[in-house]
């Protein structure tokens, strides 16, 4: 029989998600910027200009990169997550994304220095990928655990929120970067946005460093001791869960989809659409999200996870459809509506409910490396799945519908990850993981 974990001490959720939110804004808005920089900037700056559609599907490339470089991250930030704790974690993750984010904006570019300048920006964008990869791994875990065991799914959101606030303020801030004469931001603008993540360094130490240990990981140490290698044991016991988590972060990929290729199709010639319209898109879509994510949350700690997230990944790639089309026409306030429907309400069920759903699958002791491994190998797909869609969308980047096509199809797996995983949304924290059908889980809860 599991003991029971001991109740957080006083305001220690709250300030939990308030650091997960924070932490996650200041990291993903470094990560964030890079996409937008991919798609507008990059080409003309880091590669071949006389090649265009070259050196736009190289610099899409290299935005996946850090995608790759991700599984490798979680296996050793998810091993040290579940030895050494949750904490250490977060602090780490936000001052590499800090130091490598401010990095990219100091480079030399290809007019400087040749081929070394897009192998510079490579390098770092791997150690983005690092940062990125124990990041929302450790931070859910860290809220998880200190949630309230009926309130899981609205706290552990806080992380994803926190995500879209970062991916706001990295459009907000590439705006009027965006809006420079093309001489001036190409020359220095568009290193600003790069430059000024030194701050996530600072902030996030600060912010983080105060923040207890979870309880649960405190009593795992205490009694039964930290596992001295996590991978075995999460390949042994939780192998079934590792591939569902696999599998259903494919869904980032409307995400990504969304955030880059649709942003570089829409101001591509063929469709002539401005830099700043198409990013007021985005950033009212994060705005929505900010709103749309806690509300599907609070709702999957009442009805469950899967139904949520099950409206989420199929109404995902449902949407895609509508909003890929409506920029092909052209019409604008239609592309605008169709974004803030498809990414800031529909896509928000999957993105708000997966912290929970996903970290509720592991028991205390292989939480963090499950949630870093699972996750990072399906990002790193949907990383990629940016430069597939270019090639895909052919030598003019106009295919928009077999892009659409290929974003429902990676949507699939996430349906039957979900369909094929256990409720958990009423089993106790100390229970999760543990190898019991739902319904005995929900029985003990009941009787506790």
């Amino acid at each position: 029989m599991s003991v029971p974990t001991p109740a957080a001490p006083p305001g220690q959720p709250k300030k939990a998600a308030t650091a997960a939110w924070i932490g996650s804004a200041l990291e993903y808005y470094d990560f964030f910027i890079y996409g937008s920089a991919a798609a507008l900037i990059f080409p003309e700056v880091f590669f071949d200009e006389s090649d265009p559609a070259t050196a736009t599907l190289l610099s899409l490339a290299t935005f996946g990169v850090a995608y790759a470089a991700r599984p490798i991250g979680a296996l050793f930030l998810g091993h040290y997550g579940d030895r050494l704790g949750r904490k250490k974690i977060m602090v780490f993750t936000l001052i590499l994304m800090g130091l490598s984010t401010f990095l990219i904006g100091c480079l030399p570019t290809r007019d400087q220095v040749g081929t070394l300048a897009p192998v510079l920006l490579v390098l770092c964008r791997v150690l983005q990928g690092i940062s990125a990869a124990g990041e929302q791994a450790s931070a859910n875990s860290m809220t998880l655990e200190h949630a309230p065991p009926h309130r899981r799914g609205f706290f552990t959101s806080f992380t994803l929120s926190g995500t879209q606030g970062g991916q706001l303020l990295a459009t907000l801030v590439f705006i009027p970067i965006a809006a420079l004469p093309e001489e001036q931001l190409l020359a220095w603008g568009w290193r600003v946005p790069f430059w000024m993540s030194i701050a996530v360094a600072v902030v996030g130490y600060v912010i983080r460093r105060k923040l207890d240990e979870t309880p649960a990981f405190a009593q795992q140490a205490a009694t039964e001791g930290v596992v001295k290698l996590p991978l075995a044991v999460l390949m042994r016991e939780h192998w079934a869960d590792v591939l569902r988590v696999i599998a259903g972060a494919l869904v980032a990929s409307v995400s990504t989809i969304f955030t880059v290729w649709a942003l570089a199709y829409a101001t591509s010639d063929s469709v002539g659409m401005s830099r700043s319209s198409m990013l007021w898109v985005g950033a009212l879509a994060n705005l929505v999200a900010l709103a749309a994510i806690p509300l599907w949350a609070t709702l999957s700690d009442r009805v469950g996870r899967r139904p949520v997230y099950l409206i989420g990944a199929a109404g995902s790639a449902a949407m895609m459809f509508f909003y890929l089309w409506s920029i092909s026409t052209g019409n604008y306030p239609l592309t605008l509506l169709l974004g803030i429907v498809t990414f800031g309400v529909v896509y928000s069920a999957a993105n708000g409910v997966w912290p929970s759903f996903y970290g509720e699958m592991f028991s205390t002791r292989v939480r963090l490396s499950g949630m870093a491994i699972g996750t990072q190998i399906g990002f790193a797909v949907a990383g990629f799945a940016v430069t597939f869609a270019a090639q895909i969308a052919g030598p003019d980047g106009d295919n928009w519908s077999a892009v659409a096509l290929f974003t429902a199809a990676l949507c699939v797996p996430p349906v039957i990850a979900a369909l094929s995983a256990r409720e958990t949304h009423k089993v106790p924290t100390e229970q999760l993981g543990e190898r019991m059908p739902d319904e005995a889980a929900q029985r003990e809860t009941v009787t506790a």
